[in-house]
């Protein structure tokens, strides 16, 4: 199998450094990003030019487009195109200032646009290419006090359909990878939070225990490397693939719960068409 040219955001810690890791090992190329890319100090020894370490902000459309320039004219191409970086935002609805909203769209969703946009000429030109969205299961179903998250990653999963039909004829392959709980720090030290109002005490106490009862085995970042691999490698990859054993019932229930919903008011919908 030909060696592939991997371009990565958020490669510092989590899953995009154990992706990094992943392809590195078996010989292909990364252009691994991140804000700032000391961490990634050892695996630029252990691996040389193989790997091309990035600082990159990818709320920065200017940054994104020079780290892509930077990534063709150093390995040549682009085959795969990761867009991981994120973080979470904690806060009820009516907690969430603009500016937290706003940030939160700027780096989950525009920065995950622009990566997009500034890789597909070149993908287009080879025929080929493969984009990777990191959604969530919160990019299909929705939970309380994360409701700016989930505006980022569902708009990000519409977006990324009708993508997929879009580039699908210049032989360019999509895939919404959407895990579970998994034990990064992206409700730890990545996260941000609203300040909290008093009223929802009580209930934000109630959320917080059964979000820990939710995520009592979280999935390990590290064994995900063999099934990215696997999703590159595919000749016909899923436009959308869970990763963790929790989110196929959590789907389940959830479109369970929507369908039965909309059959039971269907009469009104057909009312509603005049």
């Amino acid at each position: 199998m030909a060696s592939k040219v991997w371009f990565i955001t958020g490669t510092s810690r989590g899953f995009g450094r154990e992706w990094t890791i992943a392809a590195l090992e078996r010989g292909d190329r990364v252009a691994a990003t991140a804000r700032s890319v000391d961490s990634l100090d050892d695996l630029v020894q252990q691996h040389g030019d193989a790997i091309l370490p990035i600082a990159l902000d990818v709320t920065d459309k200017a940054a994104v487009e020079a780290a892509v320039r930077r990534t063709v004219d150093t390995f040549g191409r682009i085959d795969v195109a990761i867009n991981n970086a994120g973080y979470g935002h904690f806060g009820f609805v009516e907690e969430v200032s603009e500016e937290e909203l706003r940030a939160q769209l700027e780096t989950n969703l525009f920065g995950a646009v622009w990566v997009t946009q500034a890789v597909l000429p070149t993908m287009r030109e080879q025929g080929s290419g493969h984009i990777l969205q990191v959604s969530s299961i919160g990019g299909i179903s929705a939970f309380p006090l994360v409701g700016a998250y989930h505006a980022s990653k569902w708009a990000l999963e519409g977006l990324s359909q009708s993508l997929a039909q879009e580039v699908a004829d210049f032989g360019v392959k999509v895939t919404l990878i959407e895990p579970g709980g998994f034990s990064t720090d992206w409700a730890g030290p990545s996260a941000k939070r609203s300040a909290e109002l008093p009223a929802y005490a009580d209930y934000r106490k109630a959320v917080l225990e059964q979000r820990a009862s939710r995520n009592a085995e979280p999935g390990h970042p590290e064994a995900t490397r063999g099934p990215i691999l696997e999703l590159v490698d595919a000749e016909e990859p899923p436009l959308r693939v869970f990763f963790g054993r929790s989110p196929l019932g959590i789907a389940k229930a959830d479109y369970a719960k929507r369908i039965e919903t909309w059959e039971q008011w269907q009469p009104l919908s057909e009312r509603a068409q005049g």
